[in-house]
């Protein structure tokens, strides 16, 4: 389609994008008052005797019931639509005197595009960043679209940018302010985001499920035209923000591939096990400033990375970085993984430098105790786990491979293979997997281990929301509003303010708990046999460190016993890293 003179190429075909979906309810309209239009034709031609008898009087009549009652439905779904409170992102929000600095740049920029600056400024834990219109929030005058959208930006870039890198990749963000303030884009927007909230309205008030068909209806006749609409809004801002660090642009795009694959990284490696432990660490952003430098480091994605981190970053255009981090740390929990929506005993929040000890330590140790107290139910203490036919004990060692107490006497590697002992030792838990029968008691095992987690989180999820339920009536009874990041809608949105809107990881499998559960009695051992200790790797997570430096990988030599019952490779595993899986070990 040909542009007018001096447009961005794709405004035009925004705007008669926004038109189509305008039509769309005009047609709705028209299609409401059709009955009663009939009714009043007929009402005239009766008044004025140009038809008359008994079947014309019977079609007048009911004309006029069923235009009245199609006045009545239109009336009520128009009501709806027009009150309903669309949904609204979980964001921080940032005013203006906590940032003053990063207000300038984006208000600076939108003099250089000569479109309208946006009307405030959020952050959201995420990769990503939009505008967003919420001139609904302000009653019914911020209906008439003259209140410019909010600049929503995703956090991480706030610490990995520079100030130069973030500008220039808000330029075509900030540019889509001019296509949002024409009046029939921004009608079109206001109608579709209307039914999409009549659609939800309807589907949790019964009273109100008669507005459900016809407003799904609506949205699947505009749902083309918007999303085209959209497209040419997006090619606009594109265009026209072309003439703002180009150049600088294609180096940021970069920057966004890296900061989603640390920040991926840094959520379901790092923060989930956290999580999970009812902690939440409390500088996220800051993390995945040193996920992304390890991530580089080792794969070497970016050429003069140390000359780069020189420059100045982006979270320096904030007055106190280190709440915001909090405050979106404490967003990006709740959102992926689910929590009270302020800290409490059971979900408080975490430094960097604890997290081996509060985290790592505690995880071991607690599915430690779970897999024993599990095994135990199966299998008690004293029943016995006799060696495979045709072995012995001591098997799995060669000769001269016996380790050495620390008072210097010989142990014979045949502790590695040691009958049922009592207590929690892993040589206990080896030797029931390796046992005859032992892959089926694993298969028992996983079973009960999910079933065991799964209760633990369904107790740990009450838990939030009685937390949340307590936290949300003091909040009222002080008169205070909702915390940062939860805006009125926020309830609304997630049904009990606990359940994750977007969880990170799915549920785990059975054999991969019990896989989990092994590694983390083999860790627990090492911690408490052999001098090793419990670390952070910033791209995978806990780890365990032998001699200050990173062990080998345990995934085979565990894989090997839990699928195929052979011991071997972990024990070998063992051996190498001098670790004693007949000590009894810590479990809390």
């Amino acid at each position: 389609m040909s542009e007018p003179s001096g447009a961005e190429p794709g405004s035009h075909f925004a705007r008669s994008r926004a038109l189509a979906v305008l039509r769309v309810r005009s047609t709705a309209l028209a299609v409401a008052l059709l009955p009663a239009a009939v009714a009043v034709v007929l009402a005239v031609a009766a008044a004025t005797d140009r038809i008359g008898g008994p079947g014309w009087d019977a079609a007048r009549w009911a004309c006029t019931a069923l235009g009245a009652l199609a006045l009545l439905l239109a009336a009520a779904v128009a009501a709806v639509v027009a009150r309903a409170r669309p949904a609204v992102s979980p964001t921080v929000p940032i005013a203006e005197e906590t940032a003053p600095d990063l207000y300038r740049l984006v208000r600076d920029l939108a003099d250089r595009l000569d479109v309208p600056a946006p009307s405030a400024m959020a952050l959201t834990p995420d990769c990503d960043s939009w505008l967003e219109d919420r001139a609904h929030l302000a009653g019914r005058a911020g209906r008439s679209g003259a209140t410019p959208p909010v600049l929503v930006i995703g956090s991480p870039f706030l610490w990995w940018m520079r100030v130069a890198e973030l500008r220039a990749l808000l330029a075509p963000v900030v540019a889509g302010t001019g296509p949002s303030a024409h009046p029939d884009i921004a009608a079109a927007r206001r109608f579709v985001r209307g039914l999409d909230a009549a659609v939800a309205v309807s589907a949790r008030r019964p009273a109100l499920r008669f507005v459900g068909p016809p407003a799904r209806l609506l949205l699947r006749r505009c749902r083309d035209r918007a999303a085209e609409m959209e497209r040419g809004v997006a090619a606009a801002a594109s265009a026209r923000a072309q003439t703002v660090d180009y150049g600088l642009r294609i180096v940021a795009q970069e920057q966004v591939g890296l900061a989603y694959a640390g920040w991926d990284r840094l959520l379901t490696r790092v923060a989930l096990p956290a999580w999970r432990m009812g902690r939440w660490p409390s500088r996220l952003d800051a993390g995945v400033v040193s996920a992304l430098t390890e991530l580089s480091r080792r794969d070497r994605l970016a050429e003069g990375f140390a000359a780069r981190l020189g420059e100045r970053p982006a979270c320096d255009l904030l007055e106190e970085p280190g709440a915001v981090d909090e405050a979106a740390s404490l967003l990006a929990a709740r959102l992926f993984h689910g929590g009270p929506p302020v800290p409490g005993p059971d979900w408080s929040p975490l430094d960097w430098s604890a997290y081996p000890e509060e985290v790592v330590d505690r995880k071991w140790r607690a599915e430690a105790a779970r897999l024993h107290r599990v095994l135990d139910d199966l299998t008690p203490p004293g029943t016995g786990a006799q060696p495979r036919p045709g072995t012995r004990p001591g098997a799995g060692a060669r000769p001269g491979t016996g380790l050495r107490s620390g008072a210097g006497e010989p142990r014979a590697s045949a502790a590695l293979t040691s009958t049922d002992t009592a207590g929690p030792t892993l040589a206990r838990v080896v030797d029931r997997l390796a046992a005859p029968g032992g892959v089926e008691l694993g298969e028992r095992l996983a079973e009960r281990l999910a079933a065991e987690v799964a209760r633990e989180e369904e107790a740990g999820r009450q838990a939030a929301r009685t937390a949340a339920r307590q936290a949300g009536a003091a909040r009222g009874a002080d008169g205070a509003g909702p915390g940062a990041g939860a805006g009125p809608e926020l309830p609304a949105l997630w049904g009990d303010g606990v359940t994750p809107l977007f969880p990170i990881q799915s549920p785990r499998t059975g054999r991969e708990l019990l896989a989990d559960h092994i590694v983390a009695m083999v860790c627990c051992a090492a911690v408490d046999t052999a001098g090793a200790a419990p670390g952070l790797d910033w791209l995978d997570g806990p780890v365990l460190l032998l001699a200050g430096k990173r062990g080998p990988d345990l995934g085979v030599p565990v894989s090997a016993l839990v699928e195929d019952g052979d011991p071997e490779p972990l024990r070998g595993w063992l051996i190498a890293a001098g670790v004693r899986p007949e000590k009894p070990v810590r479990l809390v």
